[in-house]
């Protein structure tokens, strides 16, 4: 097991990055919420080549949630976590405490306009701000050459690249694949919300987008024709209460009319109580 250092202040996060800098060494960064699965741990090794030191934030951002959502019942585990980290090569670990992060008077936010209105941006108003702000936390206290991000939360990444783009910053941007279930559905810390008899259901997710899939290697172009494919399964299992399930294009999130090129399918909705997200990359 590697032996894994814990920082639970900025400031011993910040002064140990910046002297890892001035001795030359690159750095990695993965930032999660923790209950850690395959998924994240499949970004360690992505990440892992392009640095020296690897740093994995666990962190439950309050600020990315909305007042009905599931902050306070987020699943938290950071011994579970720390021990997962260091089999898989990690070399430090920041997590801090909210009042470290966000302490009394904190009144700055960072936001991505247009893109984070859309889908997810409308359905959680005010989410892809506490996203956006923390990442840019993140980049400023740990100070990463490289960051990586996952697939299956398409809407953030396209968001958290612009991000990373419009304001210059010089980190390698890089987005690992969705890691999935042998079932199909995308693993998410809140799969484990999913009661015994919802939990077969959920993969409605997936076998919609590959509706969605199928309708395009079959010939398809026409947008409305792929959406069409997709809602057909979707209605098949009444208990799943779709939020969206459209065609769009993967770095602007706008609607697809015709097909060509690389496009996006994504679905949402709740199954019970559990909202889940996911997403499929079509190439024509």
């Amino acid at each position: 097991m590697n032996e894994i250092l814990l920082f639970r202040t900025v400031d011993q996060m910040q002064s140990t990055s910046l002297r890892w800098r001035r001795e030359g060494v690159r750095i990695g960064l993965v930032p999660t919420m923790g209950a850690l699965h395959e998924g994240h741990l499949s970004l360690i090794d992505l990440v892992r080549p392009h640095c020296d030191r690897l740093v994995v934030s666990v962190f439950v951002n309050p600020t990315q949630f909305g007042p009905t959502e599931d902050f306070d019942r987020y699943p938290r585990d950071l011994d579970r976590d720390m021990t997962l980290l260091a089999d898989r090569g990690t070399d430090a670990i920041f997590a801090p405490e909210a009042r470290e992060v966000y302490p009394a008077g904190h009144a700055t936010f960072v936001e991505v306009e247009g893109l984070s209105s859309v889908y997810e941006g409308a359905i959680r108003p005010g989410h892809f701000r506490g996203v956006c702000t923390i990442v840019a936390k993140l980049y400023n206290i740990i100070l990463p050459d490289v960051a990586a991000f996952g697939q299956k939360d398409a809407q953030q990444a396209a968001v958290l690249r612009k991000l990373t783009r419009d304001l210059h910053l010089p980190i390698q941007f890089l987005v690992g694949p969705t890691v999935r279930e042998a079932d199909g559905l995308a693993m998410s810390s809140r799969n484990s919300y999913l009661k015994a008899d919802e939990r077969p259901k959920a993969t409605v997710l997936f076998r919609a987008l590959k509706a969605g899939e199928a309708s395009i290697r079959a010939g398809e172009r026409q947008g409305d024709k792929v959406r069409e494919a997709m809602r057909k399964v979707i209605d098949q299992v009444p208990e799943f209460k779709p939020d969206y399930s459209d065609i769009v294009w993967p770095e602007s999130f706008e609607q697809v009319d015709e097909v060509r090129g690389d496009v996006l399918a994504i679905v949402a909705g709740r199954i019970g109580s559990v909202r889940l997200i996911d997403n499929l990359t079509v190439t024509v």
